[in-house]
């Protein structure tokens, strides 16, 4: 049933299927997150996610040069290279981890010793009211 509901969520919003390929725009990946049931899909989300940076890194560093070249202040040309080097790095980071998607789930270790929480001192109880001496 659940997937039923998937493929119909997906075809009333356009979102694409699992035949379909998946969208570039980063706008249309954002959707695909919401659909993306399959590691391979999700590799291939993220993957898309890293050439979409790796293309805001270019245009950031066109504008970084364009900067440089109108002699704007040293800071705006600084900032920009900032960004390119950030971006290129998240993709490069994308890269890496994309394909864990993909890849059988690790099992977690075995289970250590789990800290115990310290009790809470307990008050002495209270007399009931009609009872103090």
């Amino acid at each position: 049933m659940t997937v039923y509901a998937q493929a119909l969520h997906a075809h009333l919003f356009g979102l694409p299927t699992n035949d379909e390929p998946m969208p570039t725009a980063l706008d249309a990946l954002l959707q695909a997150t919401h659909t993306a049931t399959a590691p391979q899909q999700q590799t291939t989300i993220l993957r898309q996610v890293a050439d979409q940076l790796r293309n805001g890194a270019e245009i950031i560093q066109r504008y970084q040069y364009r900067a440089q070249w109108d002699r704007l202040p040293d800071d705006v040309a600084e900032q920009l290279r900032d960004a390119h080097d950030q971006a290129q790095q998240i993709a490069q980071t994308l890269d890496l981890i994309a394909p864990a998607l993909s890849g059988p789930p690790t099992t977690p270790g075995p289970p250590g010793p789990h800290p115990r929480h310290a009790a809470a001192p307990s008050a002495p109880p209270t007399p009931p009211a009609g009872r103090r001496r």
